[in-house]
């Protein structure tokens, strides 16, 4: 029998103590709330479970190249409506809306930096930005980089995260796969190395294309790797798939990929690659 018994605490709906908004970001994959300082000093991992959250595309380049290196170009091109695409919403409202949501005018951001003072030119995709599909600012853009990082003699890293083709362009999309594949081409002919950094998701028509051209071929942990989704996959061959199917594991023992790198080690390990090449 207690002696004391514990007062029940009451409070008020005005006194009830809320969390601040954006302080905290709930973990999808272990459930931790964890403190934005210490994402962002994490680069965006999971402290708990290693879970990788998804970067911007100038996250991404900040995360990778030598501080205050960076350069970018082609920072004006903008999608048109070749097709004059018409659903729910237009092509161009939806281009809008992303614009103003993402601060981008498409999903890639290009430019040339240094890493571990190696010159090089450098791309990376953007999810947010409808997806990261590839559309036809998003190939020149590639294209454009690669191009110039031919004629500088300089190697290219292409970090890429994209859910394929953007379907508002049709064929124009499409071609995009053709003409970047045929600049990284020209490049490989100069004997100039391409570095390739897989990111989830990178499937369809980028994971077709220059996501899998590269020299060395790296992958962040978990990345969804692939051309079809397993769900569609599964549907369309009525077949049961293994496990891990369509991740970078599975793709590392399959062969289809050089090595898995936590993106804290990312910076490191092409440090390491580069000073191969130039020796």
């Amino acid at each position: 029998m207690t002696i004391f018994k514990r007062p029940s605490l009451k409070f008020g709906a005005k006194s009830k103590k809320e969390m601040p908004e954006g302080l905290w970001t709930k973990c999808p994959s272990c459930g931790e709330m964890i403190h934005h300082l210490a994402l962002e000093e994490n680069i965006k991992v999971c402290p708990h479970c290693h879970h990788h959250f998804a970067l911007s595309a100038l996250e991404r380049i900040n995360s990778i190249v030598d501080a205050g290196s960076f350069l970018e170009v082609d920072t004006t091109m903008s999608s048109s409506d070749p097709l004059k695409f018409q659903g729910v919403s237009t092509y161009l409202e939806r281009l809008k809306t992303y614009q103003q949501k993402t601060g981008l005018l498409d999903a890639v951001r290009t430019g040339y930096a240094t890493l571990g003072g190696h010159s090089l030119g450098i791309a990376a995709m953007d999810f947010q930005f409808l997806a990261g599909s590839l559309g036809s600012v998003v190939g020149e853009k590639i294209t454009r980089i690669i191009e110039g990082s031919t004629k500088k003699k300089h190697p290219i890293v292409i970090v890429s995260s994209s859910g394929g083709a953007r379907m508002y362009e049709g064929m124009f999309s499409l071609m995009q796969l053709a003409k970047t594949s045929a600049a990284l081409a020209r490049h490989s002919q100069s004997g100039l190395p391409y570095i390739s950094i897989l990111t989830n998701p990178t499937t369809a028509g980028v994971m077709a294309s220059f996501a899998t051209l590269g020299d060395i071929i790296l992958a962040e942990p978990k990345s969804m790797i692939g051309f079809a989704g397993p769900r569609v996959i599964r549907e369309t061959t009525h077949q049961n798939l293994p496990p891990g199917f369509q991740t970078a594991e599975f793709l590392l023992e399959h062969g289809l990929i050089d090595q898995i790198v936590p993106r804290a080690q990312i910076r490191t390990t092409l440090m390491t690659i580069l000073n191969y090449f130039a020796r």
